[in-house]
């Protein structure tokens, strides 16, 4: 179902309210009845748009006859219902919000001012506003929200205090450049990290939080919805997925093995130091992948435009030549090799003379490593050199 167009042009419509919509009949009226009488009170030339994401309940209905403008978003989800408001929406600012009545669509004032000033992303927040007794679960206020927001801080830099507010603004320039795919309630978490990447002027402002009046369970699931955000704060980050923590273990695992090369930890017939060198060659090894893979998935992020495009990587997808990375790779397998040669024929000669001594396991296992990297070195030059063959 989808109501007659507005009248107004999209040059006269300053500000578009979308509101997602999934069987909220109790309440999807008194939201587009609060948003109209907001722009009027304003003097705001704009409209409501209701994204209907497949109600049985009759909110169409509803919401047309409060004066929404409706459209209809077959593909399920969140983010798509949104998409697809935004899409039908005509404004040059877009603020959106849940049509559950748990937000005042009677104070946007402050989110249009900031849009006005300049700023491309204006996000709600909750905990610095109000949240009446009821309206969060004590889950979500004191552990969901606050975990998941400091995750996105830490590996975005965002300045936003409240990553999940549903309700938030940002010009329809800004949401262009975004560039948004998620499907489900991941989308909230995209906004802000797409805003984040890009380097846009975000600004922060209060808002009240009340217990919705659906009557019904929320579309939320915690543990799902949950998980669904914290994976792609982390499929967003490779820095600190796999660069990071690869550089952790390469150079601790580095240091340490080479420490113990020259050294001797026994005791009595015991040689304690094999196994620790062991465990930091395997710490090397993986490390040396993380940070492989980390390259790998910030080069294919940037290709599929999962990532903001960036010119550094598409410099280095266009400089780098595969064949310096197949030699340096067959320097290093090579070089692992000589090694354990030489290891197993000074072996065969001590084992021959009877002094063999377990220490010359420490080269073996050294050389072990050495070829690992070689082969990892070879084998993702090719992956790169197929990366590249597109950006040339």
């Amino acid at each position: 179902m989808s109501s007659p167009p507005s009248p107004l042009r999209e040059q006269e419509c300053e500000l578009s309210i979308v509101m997602p919509c999934l069987n909220e009949a109790r309440t999807v009226g008194i939201c587009v009845s609060k948003a109209l009488q907001f722009l009027r009170e304003q003097g705001i030339s704009g409209e409501v748009v209701v994204a209907d994401n497949g109600s049985t309940d009759g909110s169409q209905e509803i919401a047309a006859r409060a004066g929404a403008r409706v459209i209809s978003v077959k593909e399920k989800g969140y983010g798509n219902a949104i998409r697809g408001g935004v899409a039908a929406s005509r404004g040059k600012y877009i603020i959106m919000g849940d049509s559950d009545d748990s937000y005042d669509f009677l104070n946007l004032g402050p989110f249009l001012e900031k849009l006005r000033e300049g700023y491309d992303l204006v996000m709600g927040n909750r905990f610095k506003g109000f949240i009446a007794p009821g309206a969060m679960p004590a889950s979500h206020r004191y552990f969901g929200n606050p975990v998941l927001t400091a995750i996105g801080r830490i590996l975005f830099r965002s300045p936003c205090g409240d990553f999940h507010c549903g309700l938030r603004g940002f010009s329809r320039e800004a949401y262009e450049k975004m560039d948004l795919y998620t499907e489900g309630m991941e989308f909230a978490s995209e906004i802000v990290v797409k805003a984040s990447l890009l380097g846009m002027r975000i600004a922060e402002v209060p808002t009240t939080l009340v217990p919705d009046g659906r009557g019904r369970p929320s579309h939320l699931r915690s543990w799902r919805d949950g998980w669904r955000h914290l994976r792609f704060l982390l499929l967003y980050s490779p820095r600190w997925l796999f660069l990071l923590p690869g550089l952790v273990m390469v150079i601790g695992g580095g240091l340490l093995g080479a420490l113990l090369m020259g050294s001797s930890l026994t005791f009595g017939d015991v040689v304690s130091d094999l196994g620790a060198l062991v465990g930091l060659s395997m710490s090397t090894v993986l490390g040396f992948e993380l940070i492989l893979m980390g390259l790998f998935a910030k080069v294919l992020g940037v290709r599929e435009r999962l990532f903001p495009k960036d010119d550094k990587t598409e410099r280095f997808l266009q400089r780098a030549k595969m064949e310096i990375g197949l030699l340096v790779g067959l320097g290093i397998f090579l070089l692992g090799l000589a090694i354990l040669g030489s290891e197993v024929i000074m072996g065969e000669e001590l084992v021959a003379s009877d002094n063999f001594h377990w220490e010359r396991l420490k080269g073996t296992i050294a050389s072990f490593t050495l070829i690992a990297i070689g082969v990892q070195v070879v084998s993702h030059s090719f992956l790169f050199g197929l990366m590249g063959l597109r950006a040339r």
